[in-house]
């Protein structure tokens, strides 16, 4: 099993209720958004999903490792894109991945050669030797994606990975992922913006801390999912 589930995930900050018995399964190689506006619970739900807090009630599985009972194992399982870059501008694009493939234990030589499979793998590989600070938005994104994926995971969970990013980079990093995903790798992506799902993709749509809709985006928007997550949000606030 190589797929993420999360199941009953409450989480209270302070007498607001964040999560609100939150459930779905991303089932192994697929891609799903989340997809909710700007205070819907996500990055309380990535918190969770990160082990950065444990939720109240509920339960996680990440490849079939219980976040509670075998965090180590569960962790090892994921890579992760959080929204604020975690890069060293000082170092190069290299450099960055060979220090987190140092954290993760990996060897000198296989983290050289794991290094310039992601990097070539997202675009990068030219760009292995610059220095983090001198890319644009749109090549650290891909930096940072190409640097998850060194441990080889089986789940990568990205919180709102495009923020801040032209309409090109937009384009160009949806497409990369769901190759990812395409290639069996399980995905979740957080986003606000609708026309960053894909009519196949798995959807759940999140807001005030409860899952409103949970299904194949297609299903759900029918002719315009803009219209549909609109209206479902509309209707609690």
């Amino acid at each position: 099993m190589s797929g993420l589930t999360v199941e009953g995930i409450n989480h209270d900050w302070g007498a607001r209720r964040a999560l609100d018995g939150v459930s779905f399964t991303v089932q192994s190689g697929r891609f799903c958004a989340l997809l909710g506006p700007n205070g819907a619970g996500k990055s309380t739900l990535f918190g969770m999903l990160t082990r950065l807090f444990m939720p109240r009630a509920g339960r996680i599985t990440v490849a079939g490792h219980d976040m509670a009972r075998e965090p180590r194992a569960a962790l090892a399982r994921m890579g992760v894109v959080f929204q604020a870059s975690t890069l060293d501008p000082d170092l190069t694009v290299k450099r960055n991945l060979l220090y987190f493939a140092a954290l993760h234990g990996l060897p000198g030589s296989e983290a050289e050669k794991r290094a310039m499979v992601v990097l070539e793998q997202l675009g990068m590989a030219e760009r292995a030797g610059e220095k983090a600070a001198k890319l644009n938005g749109g090549h650290r994104r891909r930096m940072e994606i190409a640097r998850a994926l060194l441990h080889r995971p089986q789940v990568l969970l990205l919180d709102e990975p495009t923020v801040g990013l032209d309409a090109a980079s937009r384009a160009a990093i949806t497409t990369h992922v769901h190759d990812l995903a395409a290639g069996g790798l399980t995905v979740l992506w957080a986003t606000h913006l609708v026309d960053e799902v894909r009519e196949k993709d798995r959807l759940v749509i999140l807001h005030q801390g409860r899952v409103l809709a949970n299904g194949e985006a297609g299903e759900i928007g029918g002719d315009d999912l803009t219209a549909r997550f609109l209206a479902l949000t509309a209707e609690r606030r």
